[in-house]
């Protein structure tokens, strides 16, 4: 059975650990495995990072940029000839590519959102391979997705992905870290997310200088998918030839199952894709009516306001002890919230002196996380 397959590969397995060169053996395998898998009837997208350690590498340079305006330099450089090496392989097999370049904020207009979907649909029926990277010329740090692993589990839910590949420097998810813990064992099913405290997982950062992620951002990228129906893998990146076995049943790396009633795209992209821009705290009764209700969020449930945020934009609801449980678009600006906070919907009116919504967050614009 043929299906669309999302695959993440990480500058640690893109790239010589000692000097920062590209891996050439390993991209080459990785571009005939996913032309054979493409050719094969799949819908195929690669999400590949990569870009800063090329441009480093490219431009001499030793140590990873520090300064914003210097790293989004060397992200120019190292994508086109990323893209370059990229163009030159997938060529050779007669398979056509596409360079998408993405941040956050193409993502948080819901127009953008939808034309996004729209252009990888389109692709895809085409035969094409899209290259997926953050523009990182471009991002903000406000509108960042912070590592191409949220990016990757964002591109797989946009594209309703069956399967989500995270290549990288582990061949799995350990209930340690291996490289420095004997006694780490490998984790081979995750059912649900919330099962990695039964392991008592620990989770590390990245070990090459050169990339970014670590297995806790792989991790997040596993919630984030799976909680949009997309299977995920996590495996090593070394030996791309894995996608192939994996897909044929073999038990390689770490599987995450999707969740069996996946959230609908727009409550995916407020849960997912939105930067909460401020917090709502709220009472037990509002809190219980929420979760429990599936009621909407009014104003007399909410004991305190913190952030800035304007009306429509995403904010946090938390409870008493600061741990979040929901998410929404609210109807009212912070300063407006922090007048109304606490006070009955009939009251709105006499208060802001004019008539808004009778909801601070509306049932369908809120998505419990």
């Amino acid at each position: 059975m043929t299906c669309t397959i999302v695959v993440k590969i990480g500058t640690s397995s893109l790239t010589q650990s000692e000097t920062g060169n590209l891996a050439l053996s390993t991209l080459a395998t990785l571009v005939e495995t996913l032309t054979d898998l493409r050719r094969n009837g799949n819908r195929v997208v690669l999400v590949s990072s990569g870009a800063m350690g090329v441009g480093r590498d490219r431009l001499g340079l030793t140590e990873r940029p520090r300064a914003i305006a210097l790293k989004q330099a060397v992200a120019a450089v190292g994508q086109g000839r990323l893209i370059r090496v990229y163009d030159d392989l997938f060529t050779t097999l007669k398979q056509p590519i596409a360079q998408v370049l993405l941040t956050r904020g193409d993502l948080v207009q819901r127009s953008g959102y939808v034309n996004a979907y729209n252009t990888f649909q389109q692709l895809l029926k085409l035969g094409v391979i899209p290259i997926v990277n953050e523009n990182d010329t471009v991002a903000v740090d406000e509108l960042r997705f912070g590592d191409n692993d949220t990016l990757s589990a964002l591109v797989a839910s946009l594209v309703e992905a069956d399967w989500l590949f995270m290549l990288t420097d582990v061949e799995s998810l350990y209930s340690a870290d291996p490289r420095s813990n004997p006694h780490a064992k490998p984790i081979h099913l995750v059912t649900n997310i919330q099962q990695l405290q039964e392991f008592q997982v620990e989770v590390g950062s990245s070990r090459s200088s050169w990339g970014t992620g670590g297995m806790i951002t792989k991790i997040e990228a596993a919630r984030i998918a799976t909680s949009s129906g997309v299977r995920t893998v996590i495996t090593d990146g070394k030996h791309p030839t894995n996608l192939k076995k994996i897909l044929s049943g073999d038990a390689i790396g770490t599987q995450f199952e999707p969740q069996s009633r996946p959230v609908n795209s727009r409550r995916h992209w407020i849960a997912n894709v939105l930067v909460p821009m401020g917090k709502l705290y709220l009472d037990p009764g509002a809190i219980k009516a929420i979760k429990e209700g599936g009621k909407s969020l009014l104003a007399a449930g909410i004991i305190r306001v913190e952030g800035e945020f304007n009306p429509n934009d995403s904010v946090q609801l938390c409870d008493n002890e600061s741990q979040e449980f929901a998410r929404g678009l609210v109807n009212y600006s912070s300063s407006e919230m922090q007048k109304i906070k606490g006070c009955h919907s009939e009251q709105i009116p006499e208060i802001l002196g004019y008539y808004g919504a009778e909801t601070v967050i509306h049932r369908d614009n809120l998505v419990i996380v």
